[in-house]
């Protein structure tokens, strides 16, 4: 035997009691304006209006299939028609009156069709957006697979190629064995950028503290100004505290300096600058480097969209992704545009806390 208590408890669950109630509503109305008809001969007009008035209010809340809706509309449209006509043949009611009778079921048919075409619309905009976020999930799996997948066999190649590097090699034999390592290290970049990006997309990823962002961009300066080939400047004005993940901050500012130091040539100079502003802590990395191309800019931060650099190697395509990625999953923002004499300037905007 069917539960019959856990059907009731599941049929009338709060929207259902709701549009029930709706339901009865609109039945009262509708039986009381024609009682109201009956009783009023001579003001039969105005229940006839309050009639379809209230289908039309309860039709914005309450979108009834077709079939009973229009059954419903036809069947007091004829018994409120006849009542008045039988008034106005009477003589009780003046006959102008009876033009309502076809009127009235015709607006309201036509608020039907535009609350069904909003509701159709509204349906298929829930579906594209469903669509949409399991296409972004599909996506998310693939790129956390994919780096997984990438992993695996690179750290094998690298270990066997490591034991023959160990060994005596004519000089072709180890600049073609430099040559796979440099390939294998971008394959692992690649791998740990792809893993970055999704677990940036996924919105899971941060483990957001009190951040001296001033002091993390110090270090960060210490560190690259060690490539004695470039000319480093630095300029932090205090920040004070951000809430941030201080390693995905490093990782986006690595990969937005590496990005400069590949655009500039050797005796070229990078900057680093921060300070606050409007409620938001800006940090500015720039180079001299030849720019960006203005039909470029609009992909710079594109998955696997690369600019060869004159200087450096090929990166993977993902470093300014998975740094935009970063700022955004921060409530940020990461901007690119030239500088007033040239070069590349990144502006990443976060929220001053």
């Amino acid at each position: 035997m069917p539960d019959l208590a856990g059907l009731r408890a599941a049929y009338f669950r709060p929207a259902q009691r709701i549009g029930l109630l709706i339901d009865i509503s609109v039945a009262a109305v509708v039986v009381g304006m024609l009682g109201l008809m009956i009783v009023l001969p001579s003001l039969e007009a105005g229940p006839f209006h309050l009639m379809f008035l209230a289908v039309a209010i309860a039709y914005g809340y309450r979108t009834w299939p077709l079939v009973p809706i229009l059954s419903a509309t036809v069947a007091f449209t004829l018994l409120g028609g006849w009542l008045m006509a039988e008034q106005a043949a009477a003589g009780r009611l003046p006959k102008a009156e009876l033009a309502e009778i076809a009127l009235m079921p015709m607006v309201l048919l036509v608020m039907i069709w535009h609350v069904r075409r909003r509701v159709a619309a509204v349906e298929e905009l829930e579906q594209m957006a469903g669509r949409q976020l399991e296409a972004v999930q599909r996506e998310h799996e693939f790129v956390r697979d994919a780096s997984h997948a990438i992993r695996t066999p690179v750290t094998i190649a690298r270990g066997h190629l490591e034991l023959v590097a160990a060994g005596e090699l004519d000089e072709e034999v180890r600049s073609d064995l430099y040559v796979a390592m440099l390939q294998l290290e971008r394959l692992t970049a690649l791998s740990d950028r792809l893993l970055a990006v999704a677990q940036l997309d996924s919105g899971g990823a941060l483990s957001e503290k009190p951040t001296d962002l001033g002091s993390l961009i110090r270090e960060l300066a210490a560190n690259w100004s060690a490539q004695p080939d470039r000319t480093w400047r630095f300029d932090c004005e205090p920040t004070g505290w951000v809430l941030a993940d201080p390693e995905w901050i490093e990782q986006a500012l690595d990969a937005l300096i590496e990005n400069a130091l590949n655009f500039t040539s050797a005796g070229g100079e990078i900057s680093l600058r921060c300070w606050r502003a409007d409620g938001h802590c800006i940090v500015e990395v720039a180079d001299s480097g030849p720019g960006i191309e203005p039909e470029d800019l609009p992909y710079v931060f594109d998955r696997f969209w690369h600019r060869m650099p004159p200087n450096g190697r090929m990166g993977t395509g993902l470093g300014l992704a998975m740094a935009r990625s970063a700022a955004i999953a921060h409530g940020g923002e990461l901007t690119a545009k030239n500088g007033p004499n040239g070069g590349a300037v990144f502006e990443l905007r976060l929220p001053g806390g």
